[in-house]
């Protein structure tokens, strides 16, 4: 039996680390171009000055560890108010084009049009596979409002703010946790809100996904009236209202450990925000029943607060990690907003934005390092 030659193995292994460097190009080149998962955190009336990955006193471990692996910005935008925020975040258009025919609160019977195409929508046409939890505010008083018919395969929440109900709101329509369109719990446990928000979300990423995946995780917290479960209250140095921003800083961190754990995290495009800044002037409906000034948040170098057009009002945190497209450890001062979040989301999940004007940019060149500016 003839041995082989030394020259002969050698160059079989050369060609065996060529052929193994082409795969994991073409490989990095697929998933370059594969659509991200999507992960959407938005908190409700959050005072980012208060938790340390602002420099605040409030400890959020989660979200500077998130802030880490990408990219935090700190001359971002929403709107002065709940609903405005959210018609710029999932519809990509300035509020006032975007007309409800009537309040989509509590004793509203508005809600979002047929001629306007969500964010779930647009990714769903895009193959997504879609789920929301948590506030919507956007039209209940239709079954055709609700969210899942608005481009969500499933919804599990609450239909407005978690204020309006006595003593806050004077109404006799109950506050009703929802399933799909379904009524499911009245009163609500709202102690238990975001936990049970989190439990639900794990669930959804646990899954086996055979298309990506848009997750929208819109907590009711830290509006007023705020509420956690017992195991988080007093852990915090800024009162109820700290513990329960460590409470989301939790639902956080069990999101990405989700993730990581069924190896999803390196292709899913994480995005925390907030609807806008902290309620510090909330009317005296809102200060009884326990609740305090402080339960608002507190002030921070900037001003004005919610429902105000001051930097107080709309200015409010943002963090984007997406590995292998998003440097991590960045920090940007420059200009970005809600708004463009819709185009932004769309376009990297192969979705078609819609045939109306949208009034968001596409951020991609930017988060990608393509350029220095935002557009």
């Amino acid at each position: 039996q003839m041995k082989p030659r030394c020259c002969d193995y050698w160059s079989a292994l050369l060609v065996l680390h060529c052929c193994l460097l082409t795969v994991a190009a073409e490989s990095r080149e697929a998933d370059s171009h594969r659509p991200p998962n999507i992960v959407v955190f938005l908190v409700d009336d959050y005072d980012k000055y208060e938790t340390s990955v602002y420099g605040g006193k409030v400890l959020t471990p989660n979200l500077d560890r998130l802030a880490g692996q990408g990219l935090r910005l700190t001359s971002f935008y929403s709107a002065p108010g709940c609903v405005p925020a959210r018609k710029q975040l999932l519809l990509g258009r300035y509020p006032g084009r975007v007309h409800t025919n009537g309040n989509t609160g509590v004793t509203g019977k508005g809600g979002l049009s047929d001629s306007e195409l969500a964010l779930a929508e647009a990714l769903k046409g895009a193959g997504y596979r879609t789920a929301m939890l948590g506030k919507w505010h956007l039209g209940y008083a239709e079954e055709k409002f609700l969210p899942v018919n608005q481009g969500f395969d499933s919804w599990f929440g609450l239909p407005y703010s978690n204020d309006m109900m006595p003593p806050w709101v004077q109404t006799r329509v109950p506050l009703w946790l929802y399933e799909g369109t379904k009524r499911i719990e009245h009163p609500v446990n709202q102690d238990t809100l975001t936990t049970r928000y989190t439990e639900r979300a794990v669930k959804f990423l646990e899954r086996d996904h055979d298309k990506p995946f848009f997750l929208y995780l819109a907590y009711n917290m830290p509006h007023m009236p705020v509420r956690t479960a017992d195991r988080f209250r007093g852990r915090s140095r800024a009162g109820l209202y700290g513990d329960v921003i460590q409470t989301i800083d939790w639902s956080v961190g069990e999101v990405m450990k989700t993730l990581k754990r069924t190896g999803r995290d390196k292709n899913t495009l994480v995005i925390f925000t907030s609807d806008n800044g902290p309620w510090l002037n909330p009317p005296s409906r809102m200060l009884q029943k326990g609740n305090l000034l402080w339960h608002a948040g507190s002030p921070g170098p900037l001003s004005g607060h919610k429902g105000t057009l001051l930097e107080g009002g709309v200015r409010v945190p943002c963090i984007l990690r997406w590995p292998g497209r998003i440097e991590a450890g960045q920090t940007s001062a420059e200009m970005a907003a809600t708004l463009d979040l819709y185009a932004t989301l769309v376009q990297a999940g192969g979705g078609s934005l819609p045939s109306h004007k949208i009034d968001g940019y596409d951020l991609r060149p930017f988060l990608f390092g393509d350029t220095n500016e935002s557009p």
